[in-house]
């Protein structure tokens, strides 16, 4: 018997909302509360009509509906049968923890080419494809830095840096609102966190053994202020959506909000009373909460499982623009966006039974064999809205959304199939995919390092750059020029691992990772490793320059979130956060490579970086003093002084933490001055 176990939550809406001109004074801050009543009553259930005029197409072949409450529990029932539900969620049997990462350096979708040299006079957040921006917890507009934290948002008037000052708070009481991240534009603020809602309160099913009772009451908030009056933003729109924050992303005025809202399996089973669908909110529309009828929903066939992925659009400049609802019952986890389209990959796992299992390492007898593939629904995105048309399947699963390229037409993806740990035919093995303009393999290059798995992918244009490892780091670079026939050009195997990759130009490649050293069979990662790749000569790869950053336990949030970097090549500048941890003379000297090292330091490391002289540290910028460090321990903590994010405005350098916003010169990292944050 075979199992389709399917990803993480499923589904789609797009709400293709629009600003008002007026202010809703009385929104306030009250808003976050999100006060307003709730439709939930089924003559409430909405499936809203759309201005036509703005909708992309849809495709020829759409998803069927699920169109009733009764096909709902079906659906999840034949799931249920084949794969097991708990607390709500499904069960994965056996799965490969692969670490995701969102993010990657600026390209642009259509050539895909390394990013033009930076001529701004300030920094702007470090996103995957040119022109679709990403939210961030820093943003900066040249002249003032906006700062989001847990509790509140903050307006900073960063320039001239002689004279920083806070000019504004936005602060967010209690549990109904934590700002996650923000956009900011030269109109709006943008601020989106998770809210629990008074209004939102379970009022329909009161049986007090109501299963997950959490997550009747969990929105996304997108608050949407006007910032004409830095001292004074004036809240004019809140978008929310049911569920946790996933991801988001902002094409000019069109905004996109991902959001991923579980099922409560158990009500759908023992309740009488009909479960609602999602909600969703916008203030532009009304004030009332809105439900989305089950004739409205949609699902992946393949990918059924008891959650939704919601995915909310608005234009933020049409008043007039009606809003579109598209939701979809299924399974995703990767979200990658051109600037025409957004790609939903939902992984699936089929699992063998034990009599077809090879003999593999574990325990010496059979294994189930996992076979995974990945299915990519696509949407075009055209001023606030979506529109589905189309899908593709790949064998293996991805590692993040740095795994999907778009390009000419073209969308190439990167993933691993097989578990590292067995040691016949199905042990892991790494592989790229082109698919055409109708999702279909024309071109694929597999078998790529067995025994290893993916660990960062790049792709610039013609070519793309693979990084795996078990004990070493093999550095491939792939020919994709011809879509149907990609070919390695090339490989480079070194010490290490890098977790994600930066373009420098168009023939080299910064690396950021781990430096490890092999034990026998196993590799044990050590300090942090920067190098930069030569692939002037794409059939040898070149280490040109490399620089290791502390020992075994030094950390960048940089290895996780690609935002946490700045990078220059005009500038030459080169800049991040990391926590690092040194072995002491005792520990070089017993040669202990699974030796952890002691908390050293936290802060902004700032490298001047060239193609002559490599990696060339400049200086480090801390906003820790002698007695936090006399208080350190062997390790650290998230502490409100901890260096979050480094960026520019003209010759300064601005070092932020949630404590402090530090200025220090350009050229001479001498410090300018300090302001303080906390209240």
């Amino acid at each position: 018997m075979k199992k389709w176990m399917s990803g993480m939550l499923a589904g789609v809406i797009a709400i293709a909302a629009v600003p008002v001109w007026m202010s809703f004074e009385s929104l306030g801050e009250k808003e976050a509360a999100a006060s307003a009543k709730v439709a939930v009553a089924s003559a409430k259930e909405v499936a809203p009509a759309a201005d036509q005029s703005v909708l992309p197409k849809e495709s020829d072949q759409p998803l069927p509906v699920v169109g009733s409450y009764e096909k709902l529990k079906k659906l999840l029932k034949d799931y249920e049968k084949g794969h097991g539900i708990q607390y709500g969620v499904a069960v994965k049997e056996a799965m490969e923890a692969v670490p995701a990462m969102e993010g990657a350096p600026v390209l642009k979708a259509k050539t895909a080419a390394a990013p033009t040299p930076d001529s701004s006079s300030y920094s702007s957040t470090n996103v995957q494809v040119q022109g679709v921006d990403e939210a961030d917890i820093v943003k900066t507009d040249g002249t003032y830095l906006y700062q989001a934290t847990p509790e509140e948002v903050r307006i900073i008037r960063a320039k001239p840096a002689t004279s920083m000052e806070l000019v504004s708070r936005l602060s967010f009481s209690g549990d109904e609102f934590s700002p996650q991240d923000m956009y900011i534009d030269e109109k709006r603020l943008i601020v989106i966190g998770q809210s629990h809602p008074k209004a939102v309160r379970d009022h329909i099913i009161t049986n007090e053994k109501r299963f997950m009772h959490g997550h009747s009451n969990t929105m996304v908030q997108a608050l949407i202020y006007d910032i004409s009056d830095k001292h004074s933003p004036r809240l004019t729109r809140a978008l929310e959506a049911d569920g946790y924050y996933v991801s988001s992303r902002k094409i000019g005025s069109s905004f996109y909000l991902v959001t991923n809202k579980g099922i409560d399996w158990y009500a759908l089973s023992n309740q009488s009373q009909e479960v609602p669908g999602p909600r969703y909110r916008d203030t532009a529309q009304g004030d009332d909460y809105k439900t989305i009828g089950y004739s409205a929903i949609r699902y992946f066939p393949e990918a059924i499982q008891p959650g939704y992925l919601i995915v909310a659009g608005a234009n933020l400049d049409n008043p007039k623009q009606a809003a579109s609802i598209h939701t979809y019952l299924g399974s995703g986890e990767n979200v990658y966006a051109s600037p025409n389209n957004l790609y939903v990959a939902v992984t699936q796992q089929e699992v063998e039974s034990a009599g077809k299992a090879k003999k593999s390492l574990i325990a010496g007898g059979p294994v189930p064999i996992m076979k995974s593939e990945t299915s990519l629904y696509r949407f075009s995105m055209k001023n606030g809205n979506l529109a589905y048309t189309g899908k593709g399947t790949v064998p293996g699963r991805m590692l993040n959304q740095f795994s999907l390229d778009e390009h000419n037409g073209y969308l190439r993806i990167a993933t691993t199939t097989g578990d590292m740990w067995r040691t016949d035919e199905n042990t892991s093995k790494n592989n790229l995919y082109v698919l055409d303009s109708q999702l279909q393999a024309i071109g694929k290059l597999e078998g790529i390092a067995p025994g290893e798995r993916i660990y960062s992918v790049r792709f610039m244009g013609d070519r793309a750059y693979m990084v795996t490892f078990k004990q070493v780091d093999p550095l491939f670079v792939i020919d994709v020029k011809q879509p149907d026939s990609p070919k390695i050009l090339g490989a480079l195997k070194i010490p290490g691992y890098s977790d994600y990759l930066h373009p420098y130009d168009e023939n080299h490649i910064i690396g950021f990772g781990k430096d490890a050293v092999a034990d026998k069979e196993t590799a044990f990662y050590q300090g942090m490793k920067l190098a930069l790749f030569d692939v002037t000569d794409v059939s040898k790869p070149v280490e040109k320059f490399q620089t290791v950053i502390g020992d075994r336990g030094t950390d960048s949030e940089l290895l996780y979130d690609h935002k946490a970097l700045l990078f220059s090549k005009e500038k030459q500048l080169l800049a991040f956060p990391v926590s690092v941890h040194e072995l002491t003379a005792e520990q070089k000297a017993e040669k202990d490579i699974r030796a952890y090292g002691s908390f050293s330091f936290q802060g902004a490391y700032v490298y001047g970086l060239n193609e002559q002289d490599g990696f060339v540290l400049r200086g480090t910028i801390t906003h820790l003093n002698s007695d936090d460090m006399k208080k350190a321990g062997q390790d650290w903590y998230d502490s409100a002084k901890n260096v979050e994010r480094i960026v520019y405005i003209g010759d300064t350098l601005y070092t932020i933490s949630r404590d402090q916003v530090k200025a220090n010169s350009l050229q001479t990292l001498t410090e300018t001055n300090t302001l303080m944050l906390s209240k």
